[in-house]
């Protein structure tokens, strides 16, 4: 009788043992593999939806302890190229392009949710004493709230797990339960034994900038164009390239050729003027809305400097649809689509400014300058 029992307990424990894994089981698995890694690399796509449209990112994520990030973003419909770069000197949103960074006096990605960074997941979960966890067949399911202080519509997210603890996506919901952003991990190494020399500024600009502007230079003096350049003038016609003179900027677009009106305006405000000037560069629109909330958005042709340009911003980086951009107390500034952009307003809350800005994106607020 007593060998019975020794077996039906050994069997008991064996069971037990072999149990799903509770939520704290998670949590600690999760927990010490990211605080155990001394560098990572994450590769995958990342989805941002917006009303009808979903935009499509490559994303490559690059840590290395304590506070070194690279993150490279990709725009998979006009491959458009951004970088946030944090490292002992600071952090900047670097788009190779343009040779052009904004320089922020920030504490990123404390500040706030992060779905492509490990150590923000995990402190999401620890933040939420209400953290949930769901087993399905194939994976473990982790539900917890989100901080994302500029964007006040997400509120939770679902961090999948496989049944060996790798992490394989994060959804972020609204309240409406509608997925608003999802990151699908492709691979995720977390002994990816980088070095301080992984998170260098210049080597950004010099293996990814130079070289494609020096091709663009090279395609530009082949092709028959009208354009003629010395050492002190730049001459320019129609010609969506220009050539590159001691005093003049390579310009993706020589005109401004349509101006973009913003869908989501606040109420009882109205658009008051609409300028355009010419500049050194291009062309560039003044948008001046008046009324309740008032406000001015400019829009210009964007130019790429011949020497890096580091442009200083006392704000965050703030992901838009189409780009990452600079957020300030009172401003919004951001590239895209060969258009640069700058929001300004003592009158919009930040979740409108932002409003705003991603309302320029929709294709039905063109209006052509032509």
């Amino acid at each position: 009788m007593k060998k019975y029992f020794v077996l039906f307990m050994f069997m008991l424990l064996f069971i037990t043992g072999c149990g799903e894994k509770t939520l704290e089981d998670v949590m600690g698995d999760f927990t010490k593999s990211v605080e155990n890694s001394k560098s990572y690399k994450l590769n995958g796509t990342m989805e941002i939806s917006s009303g009808e449209e979903i935009f499509t990112y490559s994303i490559d994520t690059y840590f290395l302890k304590d506070d070194y990030y690279k993150v490279v973003l990709v725009n998979q419909t006009n491959n458009h190229e951004q970088i946030i770069l944090k490292n002992t000197d600071g952090l900047y949103v670097v788009t190779p392009s343009l040779n052009k960074s904004f320089k922020f006096d920030s504490i990123w990605p404390e500040n706030s949710s992060q779905a492509y960074l490990l150590q923000n997941l995990v402190n999401d979960i620890k933040n939420d004493s209400n953290a949930s966890l769901e087993t399905t067949d194939n994976n473990y399911i982790v539900k917890s709230t989100v901080n994302y202080p500029n964007n006040e519509e997400l509120e939770y997210q679902k961090i999948y797990f496989d049944k060996d603890m790798n992490v394989t996506k994060v959804e972020v919901y609204n309240s409406e339960d509608i997925v608003k952003i999802s990151v699908n991990f492709k691979s995720v190494d977390l002994k990816a034994k980088l070095s301080e020399d992984d998170f260098v500024l210049d080597d950004l600009i010099d293996t990814e900038s130079n070289p494609e502007n020096n091709q663009e230079n090279t395609n530009t003096d082949n092709a028959d164009q009208n354009n003629e350049c010395t050492d002190e003038t730049c001459k320019e016609d129609d010609a969506t390239n220009t050539c590159e003179g001691e005093n003049c900027d390579e310009q993706t677009n020589a005109t401004l050729d349509s101006i973009i009106y913003p869908l989501y305006i606040p109420s009882n405000t109205y658009l008051s003027s609409s300028e355009t000037v010419s500049t050194e560069t291009g062309e560039r629109v003044i948008l001046t809305f008046s009324g309740d909330k008032n406000f001015v958005i400019v829009e210009e042709t964007a130019s790429a400097s011949n020497e890096f340009e580091v442009i200083p911003v006392f704000g965050d980086p703030l992901m838009l649809n189409e780009s990452v951009g600079a957020l300030s107390s009172n401003s919004i500034s951001w590239h895209a689509d060969n258009i640069s952009y700058y929001l300004v307003s003592s009158d919009l809350t930040t979740n409108e400014m932002i409003s705003v800005a991603k309302s320029l994106g929709n294709s039905t607020t063109v209006m052509s300058t032509k």
